[in-house]
């Protein structure tokens, strides 16, 4: 059963500051890394939404102190793409559809590959490539 933890056993959807990829305390890194927004346009708002409401300065040094800092998870493979996950954790049944839709795409190539390669056509194809040699 998934629990929300990565390989390391730390649960990968809390809320954290991303000071590798901040400007400044990287609250609005760790804000973006967790709704799945592009970071820029998170800035911008942060910043937009300080200039209209400034006790969001407060509550942004409130974040920055508080707020752990990104855990570093380990990963057992190299086919861990964080922006994959951060599509799934922002559209889910989007991402999940897209890659049933894959996989089904990829299921019917190989069943006509298998069909090919089990029929006629194919030894006959290969018994003229070897003329060839």
């Amino acid at each position: 059963m998934n629990d929300g933890k990565g390989p390391d056993g730390m649960r990968r959807n809390r809320l954290y500051r991303d000071s590798e990829n901040g400007m400044i305390a990287g609250v609005c890194a760790g804000l973006a890394d967790y709704f799945g927004f592009d970071r820029t346009v998170t800035r911008i708002v942060v910043l937009a939404g300080m200039f209209f409401f400034p006790s969001l300065l407060v509550v942004y040094i409130v974040l920055a102190v508080l707020l752990k800092k990104k855990p570093v998870f380990s990963t057992p493979n190299d086919d861990y793409s964080p922006e994959l996950e951060r599509r799934v954790r922002s559209e889910p049944h989007a991402t999940l559809n897209s890659a049933r839709h894959r996989c089904r795409d990829l299921d019917a190539r190989l069943q006509r590959l298998e069909k090919y390669v089990t029929s006629e056509r194919f030894r006959l194809d290969r018994e003229f490539e070897n003329l060839r040699d």
